[in-house]
Order: structure tokens, then sequence, then C-alpha cells
């Protein structure tokens, strides 16, 4: 009932939904796997906000006593507490929602549940996934950041402590937090998941995000977040990819350790037979970096407005001064901004007429020391401007022995074809294991 190494809860989603439907385990037995591994480690990675032990038993059990629901059946998965759920509280990561019930799942914890999910528990967000860190660590490197707002999600995946969660992307925060804690993290296309139900930080900008142990585990979740037909487990493109690699503006900012991953990933990817051409974008696409830090301000401060303006006395410093910040640009700097932004949207398209997938670096570095040491914001910014599917891969390392993540970007709603060419490259990667 437990795979070579002894570790149920080491089963990837899709593999741990077919043994549950083949009667090989239970998905009574896969969460208390987990729930022994959160209790073993939770005092020092800090992964959960929230969790019912006997709540998310009562749900395997139900599981186990109910013909499968679908592709997902007793397969436990983590939601970001910046995700409404019913049955659990929802703080957003402020003493403001301490305790708070929402009234409803979000859409994608409801498409979860259809599927035959258990909800195991809430992880860790930033204060409303912004500038303020929570209390989790990087399972790599205690000392070490976990690298974002989605941070219990990377942290708890990537500890053993769940298949899978959710989490969100403004900016960088799923594939910051994956990179540094060494998962899969998948932000799709902006807008191709619901996310009606996710305390909203900027409109124009927020998108769901997956982390996973594998790319197919991603292509899995992603089905059934969009309510669309799932497939069986996908099979590795035979035909290599077309790579565009991407230094970006702020290539001078990458630390040795993102230098000397980036080099080692192309001559993975060559040898295995991937063609890649360097590309370098305009200037005004380093100017869209600007772009996209004024709109996320503009549209939190707006959407904060009655945390801002009622609850300001239980903010963050650090959060009332963006927020100050933001209130104070103006519309019509926010439709300059937004028109920037789509021009280098339409220009963008082009790239993908000769390339199935843009390379480019994860993260500057490695993950910094200390909860609230520097952590750019760089290599994610405009990917998520640009509303690109975006996916990063494990499977290297810098100096110090902490995970450097490998990103790859697809084309405006070729999430599909994103997921191919990781599928792809995963083995060469080293990741996936």
């Amino acid at each position: 009932m437990t795979r070579p190494d002894g570790t149920l809860e080491r089963l990837g989603v899709r593999a741990a939904a077919r043994r549950i439907a083949a009667g090989e385990t239970t998905s009574q037995a896969l969460v208390e796997a987990c729930l022994a591994r959160i209790a073993a480690r939770e005092s020092e990675v800090g992964a959960w906000t929230f969790l019912d032990p006997a709540a998310a038993l009562a749900q395997a059990r139900a599981a186990d006593a109910a013909a499968p629901r679908g592709p997902l059946h007793g397969v436990p998965i983590g939601i970001k507490d910046l995700i409404d759920t019913a049955d659990m509280p929802t703080a957003y990561g402020s003493p403001i929602y301490e305790g708070h019930r929402p009234a409803a799942d979000a859409a994608p914890v409801a498409l979860l549940r259809a599927a035959g999910a258990v909800i195991l528990g809430k992880t860790v967000t930033t204060e409303f996934a912004a500038v303020t860190p929570g209390k989790t660590r990087n399972p790599r490197n205690l000392a070490h950041t976990p690298g974002g707002s989605s941070s219990g999600s990377a942290a708890a995946v990537a500890d053993g402590m769940v298949p899978a969660a959710l989490g969100t992307q403004t900016v960088g925060s799923t594939i910051r937090p994956a990179a540094f804690c060494g998962t899969v993290g998948f932000k799709p296309t902006y807008q191709a998941l619901s996310i009606a139900g996710v305390k909203a930080q900027a409109e124009s900008l927020d998108t769901l995000g997956i982390l996973a142990r594998t790319v197919d585990d991603a292509r899995l979740l992603h089905a059934v977040l969009s309510a669309g037909p799932v497939s069986a487990a996908g099979a590795v493109p035979e035909t290599p990819p077309r790579l565009a690699f991407c230094r970006t503006a702020h290539w001078p900012k990458a630390e040795p350790a993102t230098v000397a991953a980036m080099a080692a990933a192309q001559g993975r990817l060559r040898a295995a037979g991937a063609w890649i051409e360097e590309v370098e974008l305009p200037q005004h696409f380093a100017e869209a970096l600007d772009a996209q830090w004024l709109i996320l301000r503009f549209e939190f401060a707006r959407s904060l407005s009655f945390e801002r303006t009622q609850r300001r006395d239980r903010l963050s410093e650090r959060l009332r001064a963006l927020l100050d910040a933001g209130i104070a640009i103006t519309p019509a700097e926010h439709a300059a901004a937004q028109a920037l932004a789509r021009r280098c949207r339409a220009e963008i398209a082009g790239v993908f007429d000769r390339f199935d997938a843009i390379l480019t670096p994860a993260a500057g570095g490695e993950a910094p020391e200390g909860l609230h040491g520097p952590s750019d914001l760089l290599f994610q910014r405009l990917w998520t401007l640009l509303h690109l599917p975006a996916i990063t891969l494990p499977g290297l390392a810098g100096p110090r022995g902490l995970p450097v993540g490998v990103q790859f970007v697809g084309p405006h709603g070729g999430d599909g074809k994103l997921l191919d060419v990781a599928s792809w490259a995963e083995p060469v990667l080293g990741a996936g294991a």
C-alpha cells in the first residue's frame, strides 16, 4: 500500500488518486500520512494557518465509503488562506479577519470538492498576499525565506505535507516560492481559471496558482479547476521544443546561482534536442515593470478600501505605506500604465510565432536568508503583467544547496502547450522525481 520508499505522503496527486481508485490504499491512510508529516515538521516549517485533523479524516472516511466522485477522489489538497472556504476560517493573512468564516467556498475550492478532493487545511499567506511575511520558513533550509505570499502552499508541498496546494499570483507569488522551495509552480493564463471568492489584490493581475510535485499533477489540477475534460496522464512530447532564451533587462541583477543554473539548463535542454535562441525584448518591456508596480499599487489600494479606511490601525506599517502610495496614483497614470501593458501584450505574441515557449529565470537566485530578507520580484513581474502562463521547474541547485527554479513562459491561452513543453523538460532538468 506504499511506495518503495515507504512514504505515502510523497505520492503525487495523480498517483494517489490512481492508488485510491484501485484499492491499493485509502484516502484515510493518505490523509493520516500527511497529518503525521505535518505533526513532525509543522513546528519548524510553519506552513499551515488552520488544520482540523478530525474534520480532514472525516472527509477521508466519507470518500472511502463512497463511489469515486471524480479524478481527485480522496486526495488531500491545501488551500492558500487568501481563498474562501465555507467550513474553515479564512483570514487573508490579517488579524482583521481572524476567525472569519465565509458563507461559501471560492469557485476553485468548490471545483476541487466536486472532483472528490479532501480539503486538508489552509496554508499561510502574507498579509493580504502582500509585503509582510507570515511564519513559514523554507523547508530546504529553515533559516531562509520560502519566497512570497503562497509560501505556505509551496513549503507544504515541498516538504511532503500535502500532494498539492492552491496559491495565487499577482506579482510572483506562485513562481517565486515554488522556485525557492523546490517544487513545480504553475501560473495559468490570466482569467483562465475562476478566482471568484479569492480576496482581490489587483484585479487586472490576480491569477490562481498551482503548487504541485510534477507537471502532470499541475496539468490534472488545471483541468479540474477549469471545469474542463480531464485526460489520463499526459504523454511526454517526442518533439523537442523551440525555446526563446530571454534574460530580460534585469539580468545584471541575477545572482551567480541563477546565471549558472540557466547555463546548466540550456546545456541539458540542448543536449536533449531543444532548439534555443536568445531573444532580447525592446526597451519598453523593461519600463513595463514600473507599469506593473503602479497598476498593483493603484488597484490594491482600492481593493482594500474598507481595510485601509476603517481598519487602518490593524494593518502593518509596511502595508499602510503601500496602500497610501497606491491611493495617491491618479486614474490617468493607471490608464497610461495599462496602455503600455496592452502594447507589450500585443508585441510579445510575435515571439510565439517562432517559439514554443520562453526560457527565463524564475528568480534572481537562491532563497535569501531570513524571513524578512530581500527577495526579488524582477523575474516574475513582467510575465504576470503580460497575462501569460508560466511554470517553474525544480531540479537545479545553487552553491548553498538551495533550489534554483527554471521558468518557462507560454503564449496567451496556450496553457496546454506550455504544460507540454514543461513535461518534455521535466526529466531533462532532473525534476519530477
